[in-house]
């Protein structure tokens, strides 16, 4: 196996983690069924350091996807 192939699986296994890390409310746990009834708030702490680490995975993970590609 290539290197590049190797990396791609581990950027895609910790995209995968810091998406499911994510403690946002949506779906069925929405207002509409007794859940957090305040539209937007602010990304504070861990929260906000999980979802600038969750961009930047999936923008090295895109990358990588098109290095594949293209070498």
């Amino acid at each position: 196996m290539s290197p590049i192939i190797i990396i791609q699986a581990v950027l895609a296994v910790l995209l995968i983690s810091a998406i499911l890390i994510q403690q946002r409310g949506g779906g069925l746990g929405g207002s509409s069924f007794g859940g957090d009834s305040s539209a937007y708030s602010t990304r504070r702490g861990a929260e906000k350091i999980i979802f600038i680490a969750t961009i930047v995975l999936a923008v090295l993970f895109f990358a990588v996807s098109v290095a594949r590609i293209l070498f």
